[in-house]
């Protein structure tokens, strides 16, 4: 997928954006769907609890450790290639998934299914960055940020219609055999309508780099993941100071790299330039508010108020909603408006939260327009957000980093989900260990302002990462020699 000129302005770049927002959206609604099958699952396959954890957490885990390979990936073979072999590895694994006669088998599908998501998924961010310029890219950001706003509430919504439809007796099946026509148009329609392009064959993969990295990531998200399942027991907080050395460790192999003249998986010089670091770190503890409002949520909704399941869901179509309009709506501003999105969309974002903090202080947690509302505010913040760091991210380096921003974006998006359930889901879950109206009210309460906090502070590094530091302001050596390169 090359940064060709009269790429750019096909008449096929539609075709092109729904090829590639379609694998996207794929890879994103997996994860949210077979959540909704795991009872399904356990009765007809006799799952027992760790093979269901496994079936849940492997195909998270194998996704989010191979994001940041699997753009380097394209970078290195092409990623019209890698995308089309992520797409098709996706489409078998799921119909393996779908035909899975145990449980094990249904693991090992997952794994394989997680590992065709992370192709596809890694190469979309790249795509949009070396395929739309302009306006155009403004639009295809806020559409890449509604899809994926979307698929994962849509995820679980459509799991439940068609486990419920218990389609010629099939219960779960249908879940993940649906992948298989979508993905078979998406390979057609990639075949006809992603562009040919040059990958940079001289170049070898990084191989230490992805020992250590992949390392790192499965000894931060194994923990974060299963965790809370298991009561946090010792072994997780081994795992947790784990990845810090090895992460430690991953700089080193990367720096050893440049220094001998290869390819490192990731460019380090990215990550020592405040605004793409900060960037990052403000956009995973937005994600994490996100994931910990979605997890926290349906228990309070559920077990605390004895709502039920359908209205948790729908609760959360106002949300959905106006995440899904605010990228658009980006796209049609200007400069300055895209510039600030990500500091004030997180600043709307932390006044939804509080909002609901509030409401509930003041007693109207009966009151489901009141929550539908703030929940709809929250939403319009987080996309603005979301909308404005991926505008941000892809703005301040060339196209010859996209690889690397796609990679890292990504990989942030699931760490920061993983964080965001096991912090604000534990704390939650220790406020109100039984169901009860009065207790889950309280935990609520704290949880949502605690979120509210989490919003600000990330809207702080957001508009710090786009305040342009003064010209005397000294650069690491490294940056120094490289930020020609990397800035627009």
């Amino acid at each position: 997928m090359g940064a060709q000129p009269n790429t750019r302005r096909s008449g096929r770049s539609g075709w092109l954006l729904v090829s590639l927002l379609g694998g996207m959206f794929l890879g994103s609604v997996d994860i949210a769907i077979v959540n909704i099958a795991t009872p399904s699952i356990r009765d007809h396959l006799h799952a027992s609890g760790s093979e269901l954890e496994l079936i849940v957490s492997g195909y998270t885990l194998t996704y989010a450790m191979l994001l940041i390979t699997s753009a380097r990936l394209g970078d290195m073979r092409g990623h019209r290639k890698v995308y089309l072999v992520g797409l098709v590895l996706f489409t078998l694994s799921s119909c393996a998934c779908g035909l899975a006669p145990t449980a094990p088998v249904l693991l090992c599908a997952r794994i394989v299914q997680g590992a065709g998501a992370a192709l596809t998924t890694a190469q979309v961010l790249i795509g949009i960055q070396l395929h739309f310029e302009g306006r155009a890219r403004a639009r295809a950001l806020g559409l890449y940020t509604a899809v994926l706003s979307t698929s994962a509430v849509l995820g679980q919504v459509l799991g439940g219609v068609l486990i419920s439809a218990n389609l010629f007796g099939t219960t779960w099946r249908p879940a993940f055999l649906i992948n298989v026509p979508i993905g078979i148009a998406l390979v057609v329609i990639s075949w006809i309508c992603l562009p040919a392009d040059e990958p940079k064959r001289s170049k070898r993969l990084d191989i230490p780099g992805v020992a250590t990295l992949s390392t790192a990531l499965l000894l931060l998200v194994v923990p974060l993941v299963l965790g809370r399942e298991v009561g946090w027991p010792a072994w997780t907080w081994v795992c947790l100071a784990g990845s810090v050395a090895a992460f430690v460790l991953f700089v080193r192999v990367e720096r050893q790299q440049v220094a001998s003249g290869g390819y490192p998986l990731i460019t380090l010089a990215l990550l020592t330039r405040r605004p793409v670091a900060l960037a990052l770190i403000s956009q995973a503890a937005t994600v994490a508010t996100y994931f910990g409002l979605l997890f926290v949520l349906a228990l309070y909704l559920q077990q605390g108020l004895g709502k039920s399941a359908a209205f948790s869901g729908l609760s959360l179509v106002s949300w959905v909603a106006a995440f899904g309009v605010s990228g658009p709506l980006l796209g049609r501003g200007g400069l300055r408006a895209k510039r600030l999105a990500a500091p004030i969309g997180r600043v709307v974002l932390a006044a939804g939260f509080a909002g609901m903090a509030g409401a509930l202080t003041l007693g109207l947690a009966d009151n489901d327009a009141l929550l539908i509302i703030l929940l709809g505010v929250g939403g319009l913040g987080y996309g603005a957000g979301f909308s404005g760091t991926l505008s941000h991210l892809t703005s301040t380096v060339t196209d010859q980093y996209a690889a690397d921003v796609s990679g890292l974006f990504n990989t942030t998006i699931q760490v920061g989900g993983s964080l965001g359930v096991a912090a604000f889901g534990t704390v939650y879950l220790d406020l109100a260990p039984h169901a009860g109206r009065a207790v889950a009210i309280h935990a609520f309460t704290a949880i949502t302002a605690a979120l509210a906090i989490t919003a600000l502070v990330a809207a702080g590094l957001a508009q710090w990462s786009i305040h342009r530091p003064k010209a005397s302001q000294a650069m690491p050596r490294e940056a120094q020699t490289t930020d020609a390169a990397l800035h627009r």
